[in-house]
């Protein structure tokens, strides 16, 4: 036996020990302080003190019920959007420019689409600058609070806009494992409109296998730390934002305080997902009652023309926002209402590069090693899944993806805790460790579908050549794989330069990124050097999409069938 057959078997119980063991530590660690037991800090007995302390908090229960249905609103627009564009646009040449346009947009972290969204819609923003004096006959930015608004409406259009490519994207993986040609047509022939075909006939199916990432969106948008900051309501903030200032406070009693607060958002959450399922099956009725009573919806231009207009937005929103960085970063004296500069300089990143060097070095590294490291266990647990069969093994590995729907504040204080009693806070490989957890799951489902379909008569030509299972993996498969293990890389890259709150948390300040000096600066309100960070922060990802794209047909551009 080979010792990449030793390893392959070995991965899919290291990666779920490397995922779950974090998640299952960072629980019990939140969960003891919640009930009062920390030694540390002199909580020895178990207690519900302290969820009655934070049931006294004055709008703390406002604060939970804006993360239910900041989730709730969120998932249910951006899918929307998706769903309704896919049917109304699947198979047209509209439908292939919206893919390669939206496609980008992944790449963009949470954090610099929020920057670029406040940049835009802010009463000194680019918007009202394009229309003013001329439309709006203002001099001056008016006095209306449109970032940071207390029904978190800016906020939700923040996420929507970023999650509307990652369902997007999602959606197009699972349409491949559907006859969708064949059923629209079907529907079509019997006098439906195309919204209704995909309703009654397309959507069960194609639902199913995009379910779980719906629910990592919901899980998400409940619990989002780094957006809320950015363009979240203040009076009171939203809950996550609470937990963190409650974590930060100089009064270490605090932190009892916080853990019962994470249990709270765990709930939050749950609750989102209980109020989602139900939100399912309240459609499902829905669509069955319509699809027995015999509607065919032939008019359906409203929403087909709504739903174009949805993605439309999305992608012009995140790229107006990217530009408009751009744009502040190299500003020099620029007075409401101009709609550009009187002039342009350098001095913004000349100043802000001698900061920078440490935060991208941090980054660099972090999002490398976590990257890299998670792209091994995921061939290995591939290797291992395509010589067993899919049915052995699979169920398990669906496992990996609970870190994206347990809130990530609900562990990552347990995690913290549990790094400071083990010494390693503030260290190098806890704060890999951390990354690990959140990109491996964006790796293994980056790869996962390119590497089941890879045609095995390769593997048993090779075999017939006289090639192992090791030396078939490393000369025929990783090579016919390159484009998509490329893509993989880039989007755990992606992902591990966005993370904020592990970050936070397990860096413990003295590990920064530029995610996190970005979102510092959001207090700030200076535009130039928020602009400086957030575009670098957009230009790492970009630069990783950027090598998986064009590297192949660099490297394969004598061997066309490796190029496609």
């Amino acid at each position: 036996m080979t010792g990449g057959v030793r390893l392959a078997r070995l991965a899919p119980p290291l990666t779920l020990l490397t995922l779950l063991g974090p998640l299952a530590f960072g629980l019990a660690g939140t969960a003891l302080p919640a009930f009062g037991y920390l030694p540390d800090l002199g909580g020895t007995q178990l207690t519900t003190a302290h969820f009655a302390e934070l049931a006294a908090v004055p709008g703390i229960w406002h604060s939970a019920q804006l993360a239910v249905l900041v989730g709730l609103v969120t998932t249910l627009v951006s899918l929307g959007a998706v769903a309704g564009f896919v049917a109304s646009d699947l198979g047209s040449a509209g439908f292939a420019r919206m893919r390669r346009m939206i496609s980008p947009l992944l790449s963009v972290p949470h954090a610099a689409a929020a920057f670029g969204l406040a940049f835009l819609i802010a009463p000194s923003g680019m918007i009202m600058r394009l229309v003013s004096p001329w439309l709006t006959g203002l001099d001056r930015p008016p006095d209306l609070l449109i970032v940071n608004d207390p029904m978190a409406l800016s906020m939700m259009a923040g996420l929507i806009v970023k999650e509307i490519p990652f369902l997007f994207l999602v959606t197009l993986a699972a349409l491949p494992q559907t006859r969708h040609a064949e059923t629209m047509r079907l529907g079509r022939s019997l006098g439906y409109g195309r919204i209704a075909s995909f309703t009654y006939l397309l959507w069960p199916p194609l639902y199913r296998q995009v379910r779980l990432a719906v629910f990592a969106v919901v899980a998400y948008a409940t619990s989002v730390v780094d957006v809320a900051l950015i363009l979240g309501p203040h009076l009171p903030p939203t809950l996550p934002v609470r937990l963190i200032d409650w974590m930060n406070d100089p009064d270490l009693e605090a932190r009892f305080l916080a853990s019962a607060g994470a249990i709270l958002q765990l709930g939050a959450t749950l609750v989102a997902l209980i109020a989602w399922v139900g939100l399912e099956k309240a459609g499902a009725v829905l669509v069955r009652h319509s699809r027995a009573a015999g509607l065919r919806f032939r008019r359906d231009g409203v929403i087909r023309n709504g739903a174009r207009a949805a993605m439309l937005a999305s992608s012009a929103i995140v790229f107006g926002g990217i530009a408009v960085l751009a744009l502040w970063s190299v500003s020099g004296l620029w007075q409401f209402p101009d709609a550009l500069p009187s002039s342009f300089t350098l001095k913004s990143w000349m100043q802000a590069l001698p900061r920078l060097e440490g935060p991208l070095a941090t980054t660099l590294a972090v999002a490398g090693l976590s990257t890299l490291i998670a792209l091994a266990l995921t061939i290995l647990c591939l290797e291992r899944e395509y010589e067993t069969g899919r049915g052995r093994g699979g169920g398990a590995l669906l496992l990996i993806y609970l870190p994206l729907i347990v809130p990530q504040i609900s562990f990552m204080f347990g995690l913290q805790v549990l790094s400071i009693w083990l010494g390693i806070d503030a260290s190098f490989p806890a704060l890999v460790l951390a990354h690990l957890v959140f990109v491996l799951p964006y790796v293994f489902l980056s790869l996962s579908d390119p590497w089941r379909a890879h045609d095995r008569r390769h593997d048993l030509i090779a075999a017939g050549l006289g090639m192992n299972r090791t030396r078939t993996l490393v000369r025929i498969r990783l090579p016919m794989l390159t484009r998509a293990i490329l893509t993989a890389l880039a989007v755990g890259f992606s992902v591990s330069v966005g993370q904020y709150l592990p970050t936070v948390l397990i860096g413990a300040g003295r590990l920064t990124t530029i995610t996190t000096e970005a979102v510092a600066l959001a207090a700030g309100g200076n535009r130039r050097v928020i602009g400086v960070y957030a575009f670098l922060q957009t230009l790492l990802p970009f630069f990783a999409f950027a090598i998986a794209t064009g590297l192949p047909g660099l490297v394969f551009r004598n061997r066309r069938g490796l190029r496609v």
